[in-house]
């Protein structure tokens, strides 16, 4: 299997950055450390045209360290090419950059991931909950959510 030429960019301005990657049935996915994710992701979006984010979203695979993932999903229009970032982050400490400054719509897609997942963007600049409602409790999507789990009732202030 060889390298596709994203994976040599980054390898060359990030010599440490691509923690692994693969390119089965053609789709081309890399998994790149957390800390350089704004410079990953500018440089795809400026020197391959990936002027598109598709869909942001986050996986919890409790109880595998790292346990959760970030995956974004980026589209060149032009070329018709897609590729799929992933960043591992460990529950300890999950938070990432924001990339809303690349693609506005990054913005109600952080939010979703840190309203369901309880990952935090820092530099974002709205971070609230999106689809639930602020005196909810815990991220509901995290696998350690229990299901049975009661909430603050919330309704009218009169």
């Amino acid at each position: 299997m060889s390298k596709f030429p994203e994976h040599i960019a980054i390898e060359k301005t990030h010599p440490t950055a691509v923690l692994d990657w693969h390119d089965r049935f053609g789709d081309r996915t890399l998994i790149v450390e957390s800390k350089q994710i704004v410079e990953i992701i500018t440089l795809l979006r400026d020197s391959f045209g990936y002027d598109m984010l598709v869909d942001l979203t986050a996986v919890d695979y409790h109880p595998r360290r790292p346990r959760f993932e970030v995956v974004y999903h980026l589209l060149n229009v032009d070329g018709h090419a897609r590729l799929r970032v992933k960043v591992q982050l460990e529950e300890s400490h999950p938070h990432i950059a924001s990339i809303v400054q690349l693609y506005p719509i990054a913005d109600w897609l952080e939010r979703e991931v840190w309203d369901m997942f309880g990952i935090k963007f820092e530099g974002h600049s709205n971070m609230k909950r999106l689809l639930l409602y602020e005196e909810f409790q815990g991220h509901p999507l995290r696998k350690d959510y229990p299901k049975t789990k009661r909430q603050p009732l919330i309704g009218p202030q009169n």
